[in-house]
């Protein structure tokens, strides 16, 4: 099975005691980037963690997300989903920011937070801020940590609430992708439920679980409509075809579980769908440029 990070294991990290957050309904932490005590000499880690992560980053930097990369030059909010692996690469000496840590539990009876885009994907998680915009999430973190250091009764209510505020907040600032497709709302609705379909087979967390549909084929029977009547919708949608967008999410765990697991490429191949290894070997290949072992042991994501 995956890494785990646990909230535990964070506080070791970084050298601090677990205060704070409230006992019996989640937990919640806010730390100033400057003052966590982190080795650099640590290797970085790229593993799954138990808890959400809302970071404000100013300095040099990449962070990796899953499957991606993404260079951070001056400042940027970073939001992380626990079942998505990533690591935060230091580049420059100094940085400066705000951490802030909590548990799903933390969010009970606030919907479900996975479901909010900036958990989401790597696309949707780093936010560049321009100058004015550092200002106001800067007071809107310092709030918090007033407010989580303060004894008013109804503090947690508070910063649920503010927490909420700064992910509204990010989420309206997320660009676009794009124009809107001239598409047929019978083909938009096949669209999303192919894409629910798809996402609920990840992410894979044990070894012996298999994912069921792997095929345009598949998905049509599971959807009930012909092979060429899915495939059409999703390209009207989209602009890709069916077999496309289940070999980048394939794909997509594939180097996920590569990186961030000890299983054989064998038991990889297995729970991707693939009934012989080799398949799947020349499959990552022909995608990636690389066999899966090869880009097991590149320093690179």
């Amino acid at each position: 099975m995956s890494t785990f990070l646990e909230l535990k294991s964070f506080y070791k990290h970084i050298n601090r005691a677990p205060e704070s957050g409230e006992s019996g309904v989640g937990h919640f932490n806010i730390f100033r980037v400057e003052d966590l005590i982190v080795s650099r000499n640590k290797p970085a880690t790229y593993s799954r963690r138990n808890f959400f992560k809302v970071s404000l980053v100013n300095g040099h930097s990449k962070i990796h997300y899953a499957d991606q990369c993404i260079e951070v030059t001056d400042s940027a909010l970073v939001f992380t989903n626990p079942m998505i692996p990533y690591h935060w690469e230091q580049i420059d000496e100094q940085q400066r920011g705000y951490v802030c840590i909590f548990t799903e539990a933390f969010f009970s009876g606030f919907g479900t937070l996975k479901d909010y885009p900036v958990f989401q994907s790597a696309g949707a998680a780093v936010i560049s801020l321009k100058p004015e915009d550092v200002q106001f999430y800067n007071e809107l973190f310092l709030k918090m940590l007033a407010e989580l250091q303060g004894d008013y009764a109804f503090k947690y209510d508070f910063l649920r609430t503010m927490l909420m505020e700064l992910v509204h907040s990010a989420q309206k600032m997320m660009p676009v992708a794009g124009q809107p497709h001239a598409a047929s709302n019978a083909a938009e609705r096949i669209t999303s439920l192919f894409a629910e379909l798809l996402e609920r087979q990840f992410p894979i967390e044990l070894s012996n679980q298999v994912i069921l549909l792997n095929s345009p084929s598949a998905f049509a029977r599971q959807l009930n409509i012909h092979v060429n009547h899915l495939n059409k919708a999703l390209k009207e949608t989209t602009g890709q075809t069916t077999s496309q967008l289940i070999s980048e999410r394939i794909v997509q765990e594939a180097k996920i579980l590569l990186k961030s697991t000890n299983w054989t490429i064998n038991e990889i191949a297995w729970g991707l769908g693939f009934e012989e290894p080799n398949h799947f070997s020349s499959f990552f290949k022909n995608t990636i440029g690389m066999t899966p072992k090869q880009f097991r042991q590149a320093d690179i994501d």
